[in-house]
C-alpha cells in the first residue's frame, strides 16, 4: 500500500499495515478513505507497543488523521452528535487527564477514559455523614470510622461548611467516598488507548466491553499499576496482536535524555554504574545536569519526582518553608495539582464545565490569591487555552509524621488540591515537562531494596519513568538539600495573571 506518511520507519509501517487491516474488517478502509456501518462480531485489540521516543505518538496521531479523512467522527466526553446508523466514531483516550493533556499539547484530541465512559456514584454511607454534618440527619455509626474522627469532621464542618474537607479531617480521600462510576450504556466504536502501560484490569474489560475495536499505544518498561504485580494488560496479548516499534526517533536530535532511559535495560548495569552514566552525560551536554541541591524555583513550576511519598511530603515543606510560607495560607505562585472535582451526581454539568476549562484531575494550578467568596481561590490552570479561573477549592497540604492534611482554604464542595512542587514518580506518568529534577537518594534506596517488577529491578523501572519525563534538560538530584530560591515566589512570569475569568460558583443546592 502507499503510506500516507513517508517517513514512516520500517516497523512503524508494518504496525500502520497492521492497524490498517484491523479497520479494514471493522469496515473502515484508510487506504481508499471509506467507510461501512459498523459489523456485529467478536471485538479486536491489537497492541503497539515501544519505549520513549520509538515512535507511537506519530503512529497515533496519523492514525487519527487518516480515520477523520475517511470520514470517521472524533468524539469527545461533551458532545458526540447526532447518532446515526450509518455512522462511525473514534475515542481516544488516556488513562489520566495528565497523560491526555499530553496529546492533546501534540495536536491529538484526547480525553480520559473516565470522563468519556463513567460518572461518580458516592458511597451511600459517606452520604450519611454528610447529611448528619449539614444537620440533616442523626449521628451515624460508620465502620472504620471512630467517634474521634466523627467529632473532628463535625468541629471542623461547624467552622468550615465543606463537606470534602470534613471528611477529610476524618481521614478520609475522595477515592474513600466515591463509590466508583456508573458507565455509559450506549457502546462505543473505534477506541484508541494511549498510555495503556498505566491501565488496570477492571479498566481493560470495561473497555474490552464497549468497544468492539480496540488498539492499545504502550511503553513496556514504564511502572505497572499499583496491585498488578509488574504486569501490563497488554502481556497477556498473543504474540500475534502485539507489535513492536523499536527504531528511537528521537534520536536525530542525538538526545542524552533518550540514551540514559535506554541503557537502563542492560540487565548488568547498576545504581551505581548508572550514576556515573549521567555524571559523564552532564560534562559533555547541557541538557543533563548533576545537582548537588533541589532547585526551588524549578519546584515552582515543574515538580520534583521522587519515589518515597515521605519525600515529596518533607521537599514540599522544605519548598514553602525556603520561601517563608505561612502555616495557614498560600502564596501566590504556589503550585497546586487538582486532585479531582467532588460534586454529587447532579452537579455532573458543573463538572463538564470545569473540566472544559482545563481544571481536571492531575491538571497542574498555580495559585494566584483568594477567590471574591469564601472557599474560592484565583488559578492559573497550566497547559490550558484559557488558564484563569476562579473555583470553589479544597485545599490540603500534607505535614511530615501527620496522617491529617492542614487544609487551609475549603468550599462545600469543588475542586480539591494537593500541593504540586513534589510528586512521586508513579503519579507523573503520562506527564512532560521542559526540566524535570529527579531525587537520587529516593532511587537509590529502592535499589538498595532489592525490589523487582515484572523481573525489572524496580529502580530501574522507577529511573526510566522518571527520566523520559523530561522534553528538554535532566536534573540528576544527588543531595538531599534544598539550594534557597534566587528571587521571591511570584505570578509574574504567567501570562494575564491579574485578571480572572469568574465561573458559576461550584456548591450544594
Amino acid at each position: 500500500m502507499t503510506l500516507p506518511v513517508p517517513q514512516f520507519s520500517d516497523d512503524q509501517a508494518e504496525a500502520w499495515d497492521r492497524v490498517a487491516d484491523v479497520l479494514r474488517g471493522a469496515g473502515v478502509d484508510l487506504l481508499e478513505g471509506t467507510t461501512l456501518p459498523a459489523a456485529t462480531g467478536k471485538p479486536t485489540v491489537l497492541a503497539v507497543i515501544g519505549k520513549a521516543g520509538s515512535g507511537k505518538t506519530m503512529l497515533l496521531a496519523e492514525l487519527t488523521k487518516a480515520l477523520a479523512e475517511a470520514g470517521v467522527d472524533l468524539i469527545s466526553g461533551d458532545y458526540e452528535g447526532r447518532r446515526r446508523k450509518d455512522r462511525r466514531t473514534l475515542a481516544i483516550l488516556a488513562p489520566t487527564n495528565k497523560a491526555a493533556s499530553v496529546l492533546r499539547g501534540r495536536g491529538v484530541p484526547a480525553t480520559t477514559i473516565h470522563r468519556i465512559l463513567y460518572t461518580p456514584v458516592y458511597d451511600p454511607e459517606y452520604e450519611r455523614i454528610a447529611e448528619w454534618l449539614a444537620g440533616n440527619g442523626d449521628r451515624p455509626e460508620v465502620e472504620g470510622l471512630s467517634d474521634a474522627a466523627l467529632d473532628r469532621a463535625k468541629a471542623f464542618y461547624d467552622q468550615v461548611k465543606s463537606i470534602p474537607g470534613a471528611l477529610a479531617t476524618a481521614g478520609l480521600r475522595g477515592s474513600d467516598f466515591i463509590l466508583g462510576w456508573k458507565r455509559r450504556e450506549d457502546p462505543l466504536d473505534i477506541g484508541f488507548i494511549d498510555e495503556s502501560s498505566m491501565l488496570d484490569e477492571r479498566q481493560f474489560e470495561d473497555l474490552r466491553e464497549i468497544f468492539p475495536t480496540l488498539v492499545l499505544f504502550g511503553d513496556p518498561a514504564q511502572l505497572a499499576p499499583v496491585g498488578q504485580s509488574g504486569e501490563m494488560v497488554f502481556d497477556r496479548l498473543p504474540e500475534g496482536r502485539k507489535l513492536t516499534l523499536s527504531r528511537i526517533h528521537r534520536q536525530e536530535f542525538d538526545s542524552p535524555i533518550l540514551d540514559l532511559a535506554h541503557a537502563l535495560s542492560d540487565p548488568a548495569l547498576e545504581f551505581e554504574a548508572f550514576e556515573r552514566m549521567v555524571e559523564e552525560a552532564a560534562r559533555r551536554d547541557d541538557r543533563v545536569l548533576w545537582s548537588e541541591r533541589v532547585d526551588a524555583g524549578l519546584m515552582a513550576r515543574s515538580p520534583v519526582l521522587v519515589w518515597r511519598n515521605q519525600t515529596r511530603v518533607r521537599l514540599i515543606q522544605a519548598f514553602r518553608s525556603a520561601y517563608g510560607a505561612p502555616a495557614d495560607a498560600l502564596l501566590p505562585g504556589e503550585p497546586l495539582i487538582c486532585d479531582g472535582i467532588e460534586l454529587p451526581l447532579k452537579h455532573r454539568k458543573k463538572r463538564i464545565d470545569l473540566e472544559a476549562r482545563g481544571l481536571i484531575k492531575g491538571a497542574q494550578v498555580i495559585y494566584l490569591g483568594p477567590g471574591k467568596k469564601p472557599g474560592f481561590s484565583r488559578l492559573h490552570v497550566v497547559g490550558s487555552e484559557d488558564p484563569l479561573v476562579s473555583a470553589a477549592s479544597i485545599v490540603k497540604i500534607e505535614l511530615p509524621d501527620t496522617e491529617e492534611p492542614f487544609i487551609p482554604y475549603a468550599a462545600r464542595m469543588g475542586a480539591a488540591f494537593l500541593h504540586g512542587a513534589a510528586v512521586t514518580i508513579h503519579k507523573a506518568q503520562g506527564s512532560q515537562w521542559e526540566d524535570v529534577q529527579v531525587f537520587a537518594p529516593d532511587l537509590f534506596v529502592a535499589a538498595r531494596t532489592g525490589r523487582c517488577e515484572a523481573g525489572l529491578p524496580l529502580w530501574k523501572r522507577l529511573a526510566y519513568v522518571a527520566i523520559t519525563r523530561a522534553e528538554k534538560r535532566l536534573h540528576w538530584v544527588v543531595r538531599n538539600r534544598l539550594a534557597r530560591p534566587s528571587e521571591p515566589l511570584g505570578i509574574a512570569d504567567l501570562p494575564r495573571a491579574n485578571t480572572v475569568l469568574a465561573l458559576d460558583p461550584v456548591e450544594e443546592d
